[in-house]
C-alpha cells in the first residue's frame, strides 16, 4: 500500500529527528564522561575543565537543533 504525501513527510521528519539526534547523543555523552573522569582524576581542575565541557556540550546540541529546524522546514 503506497504512502501519501502527509504520511511521508511525518516519516521523514522522524528519521531526520532520529539520525540527525544520535551523534549529538553520543558526543554529549562522552564529552561529559570524560569529564567526569578527569574531575574524578583531579578535583582540583574542576573549575578549568567545566566551562569547556559545558561549551563543548553547547556546540553538540547545535547540531541536534539544526535537525529540528530541518525536520521543521520540511512540507
Amino acid at each position: 500500500m503506497p504512502l501519501d504525501h502527509a504520511s511521508m513527510v511525518v516519516l521523514s521528519k522522524a528519521i531526520v529527528m532520529g539520525i540527525g539526534t544520535i551523534g549529538p547523543a553520543l558526543g554529549i555523552g562522552r564529552l561529559v564522561a570524560g569529564a567526569m573522569g578527569a574531575i574524578g582524576r583531579n578535583p582540583e581542575a574542576s573549575g578549568k575543565i567545566f566551562v569547556p565541557m559545558l561549551l563543548g556540550a553547547a556546540f553538540a546540541e547545535a547540531i541536534a537543533i539544526y535537525a529540528l529546524v530541518v525536520a521543521f522546514t520540511l512540507k
